[in-house]
């Protein structure tokens, strides 16, 4: 058996609400998490979307059935992932040019740009801020893991640096522990700052306004 390669165009999608002022102060690229859809986890973000404010929600190129419903397929709830195990890099290269198009074609004018990830957004955001073209200005890491694969030191590029998000009751603390996030921040000495909520795996809304006012 042999493997063959070849690059094809695909129909992704994204979503935006805010951002009509003319030129634009500020975007948010947000990255949603395991088995979520963009057009739903943008609707969190309802309240710090603006007029000069951005919000762009770009989502993962795998969409699959999370859980099954009464009618099997017909009414099964859908997700979207950014990656599995599978053929790894060649994922983490599509998302990154995918990333790279969003950006590029809605946030590329704006006059800071901030990439927000959740859960497996986080990897997601990591990797695109090492091997992507785009301009990223602040790193907004919430709920997820900064991945092995990734060299801390290279967020020094960040002008506004990094935040990191988390609920005092995450579910998936040990998981989040594994990527050590401050202490590899610290180790690299890029700038960071660390915010804390009451509240379990998901996007905490008044948080989310303490973390736009910054």
């Amino acid at each position: 058996m042999q493997e063959h390669r070849l690059v094809t165009a695909r129909r992704a999608r994204y979503f935006t609400i805010g951002g009509t002022a003319t030129p634009l102060p500020e975007a948010w690229i947000v990255l949603h998490g395991l088995g979520q859809l963009a057009s739903v986890f943008i609707t969190y973000f309802e309240s710090v979307a603006t007029a000069e404010r951005l919000i762009v929600a770009p989502e993962g190129l795998n969409r699959y059935y999370v859980a099954p419903g009464p009618s099997g397929t017909r009414d099964a709830k859908v997700g979207a992932t950014w990656m599995t195990r599978e053929d790894r890099e060649n994922e983490i290269a599509d998302y990154v040019d995918f990333l790279d198009a969003v950006c590029a074609e809605s946030a590329a004018a704006a006059g800071r740009v901030t990439v927000l990830g959740f859960s497996q957004g986080v990897a997601t955001a990591c990797r695109w801020m090492v091997r992507g073209k785009s301009r990223i200005d602040r790193l907004v890491l919430w709920a997820g893991q900064i991945p092995p694969d990734v060299d801390a030191a290279a967020l020094h590029a960040l002008r506004d640096g990094v935040v990191l998000v988390a609920g005092d009751s995450d579910e998936y603390a040990d998981w989040m522990a594994e990527g050590n996030h401050e202490d590899r921040l610290q180790r690299a000495g890029v700038r960071h700052d660390v915010v804390r909520f009451e509240g379990g795996h998901r996007i905490d809304r008044e948080t989310l306004q303490r973390v736009a006012a910054f």
